[in-house]
């Protein structure tokens, strides 16, 4: 067994992560955590970029597939208006009528699934 392990970040990108948290506007974190994070990201880009790869030997789609399945992307505008919607209808329909209805709520929620994201 080896001492290096295969997915390993390069010293540079140590010395870059650190000198990131440094520059970072909001310390929310110690570095060492800081640092800890980009790595498990690092190596979890590492080994999909390599399972990719490896499925490209078996099927094109197959990188598009697990790239998507693995890194979603953040939902839409639209996604989150009809998430804060659906919520804000199950608040109305939990308590006494004060501002919005479900009625207005439904009018709002076909409005936006009209809308492209």
């Amino acid at each position: 067994m080896t001492d290096q392990h295969p997915i390993t970040p390069p010293p540079e990108l140590l010395g870059k992560w650190e000198e990131d948290w440094h520059h970072a506007k909001v310390k929310h974190t110690d570095p060492e955590d800081y640092i800890a994070i980009q790595a498990a990201r690092w190596g979890a880009d590492q080994e999909l970029e390599a399972c990719c790869k490896l499925l490209e030997l078996s099927d094109y789609n197959a990188r598009e597939f697990l790239t998507t399945a693995r890194r979603p992307r953040p939902p839409s505008l639209k996604e989150q208006a009809l998430a804060a919607l659906q919520e804000a209808a199950y608040m109305a329909d939990d308590s006494p009528p004060q501002g919005i209805c479900s009625d207005q709520i439904d009018t709002i929620r076909r409005a936006l699934e009209a809308l492209d994201d």
